[in-house]
Formats: structure tokens, C-alpha cells, sequence
């Protein structure tokens, strides 16, 4: 295995097995776990996605969580998804073979020939002001194998001709472009981000179905408002921002 030294600020502990890498982080983040602490696990044996959704864990791919603190309120901190989602692109960028499109997909995936190879699990604790007390970034990294019967279709970077990439690898790639682009969060705000994370989205421009817990619409995907929402145009031409929900390319409607 390679062991990639991590920047400056980061303190990594490595567990064999956890329940959840965000619910291990969660519980050291109420232990006072200094800022820049990151969980790493080999397996995990009820990890979690989006909406309490099972990821499957098997050894071999990255699981990992990451502590912060940063001086902001909720609001603002929601920010660290695209942040995470563009340092994460940029690491299997780096890691792939040359012409595989790697991609962000909103609000928290990561693509790899338009089939999900990461997500992104956001969690957070404030008090009571409204600042944030700590905020946990959760990722997974389908390395050597991924699901089968997902409702997007998955892959891992052992698949797209990365074969001798290790969770080790990866970990470290991410946390370099992690720092990089969270200094540029804290210089610039979300406005550098958001046009960051632009420039690394799949489908801009092209026919979306965005499916809601309540109902389904199909539109096309503009922009990315200064709140992190996903812009929507419908074919009446009227403009819906979208906070929440799972989104769909043409292809797979």
C-alpha cells in the first residue's frame, strides 16, 4: 500500500471496521476530535448515503470521514459538498487514464464515464446561535468493485483501467485538493466554488428528470444559484431552483 503523507492540519486514524466512518466522526466531533481529524475505514458494516440509503462496504474501497470546524453558520457550511465534490474529481482525474471523463453530479456525486463512482454524506451539529459547532464530510470510493443494482449506474476505478489504485492513494489525493480548494472556500466564498464546481458537472445544458419524495419533473439544467440549488428550466420556460432531491440524465429517463 502507498502511504501518501497528508497535508498539514490533517490527523488520520485508521480502523479495521466501523459501523460508519460519519457515525464514528460524529460521535469523536461531540468528543471534542480537534479539527482536520479523519476517519478511515477498511469495511464498514451499516455505512450510509444520501437518506439513510446502505452503501455497500466491502475491503478494498475508500471509506472515510472528515472533521471540521469551520467559523460559519449551517447555511454557509453547506458550501463543503461542492467543495468536496471538486477536490474529489480532481484527485481520480489525476488517478485515471488519460480521456475518462470524470464529472460532479449534483448535489454530492462523483462520476466517472456518467457512472457514479463516489458520494458525498454532509452532517453537521450547531448551537445555539446558528454557528456550526462541527461539520462532517463523509465520503466513499468505489475502488476495486462497486454495486450492481443501483438506481444509478455504478462503477470503481479498478473498472475504468485504474487497477493498482489503492484506498491509501485516493485518501491522500484528496485531502492535497481538499486543503487546496477549502482555503480557496474560506478566501473567496462560495461564488470561486461554485464556478469551479461548474466547470466539472456532468449534463450543463442538457435534459434533466428530477425526482422530488412528493413528484417528477424533467427540465433543463442551467446553473448553479449562489445557494448551491440546481437551476432548472421547464419547458414552459419558467425557471425552478431545486434544493433537494436525486437528478437523472436524458439517457437514463
Amino acid at each position: 500500500m502507498v502511504n501518501h503523507k497528508l497535508p498539514p492540519g490533517f490527523h488520520l486514524v485508521v480502523l479495521d471496521t466501523v459501523d460508519s466512518t460519519n457515525v464514528e466522526a460524529r460521535r469523536r466531533a461531540e468528543a471534542d476530535a480537534p479539527d482536520g481529524t479523519l476517519i478511515q475505514a477498511l469495511t464498514q458494516t451499516q455505512g450510509r448515503g444520501r437518506r439513510g440509503r446502505r452503501w455497500e462496504s466491502p475491503e478494498g474501497n475508500l471509506y472515510m470521514s472528515l472533521i471540521l470546524r469551520p467559523d460559519c453558520s449551517v447555511a454557509t457550511g453547506l458550501g463543503v459538498t461542492f467543495v468536496s465534490a471538486i477536490a474529489m474529481c480532481d484527485t481520480l482525474a489525476a488517478i485515471v487514464p488519460p480521456m475518462v471523463d470524470v464529472a460532479a453530479k449534483w448535489p454530492n456525486d462523483v462520476l466517472i464515464n456518467g457512472r457514479k463512482v463516489a458520494g458525498i454524506l454532509l452532517e453537521s451539529a450547531s448551537g445555539s446561535s446558528g454557528r456550526l459547532k462541527w461539520l462532517v464530510v463523509g465520503l466513499g470510493v468505489n475502488i476495486q468493485s462497486f454495486p450492481k443494482s443501483t438506481e444509478y449506474p455504478a462503477t470503481s476505478l479498478n473498472f475504468e483501467g485504474a487497477v493498482n489504485t489503492s484506498p491509501t492513494e485516493v485518501l491522500g489525493g484528496f485531502a492535497r485538493y481538499f486543503k487546496r480548494w477549502f482555503d480557496i472556500w474560506g478566501d473567496e466564498g462560495f461564488t470561486a466554488i461554485r464556478e469551479a464546481w461548474l466547470q466539472r458537472a456532468a449534463g450543463v445544458g442538457e435534459m434533466v428528470e428530477v425526482r422530488l419524495p412528493d413528484k417528477i419533473f424533467t427540465g433543463r439544467f442551467l446553473d448553479l444559484d449562489e445557494s448551491g440549488s440546481l437551476i432548472i428550466e421547464l419547458e414552459n420556460g419558467e425557471r425552478r431552483a431545486v434544493t433537494t432531491g436525486d437528478v437523472f440524465p436524458s439517457e437514463l429517463i
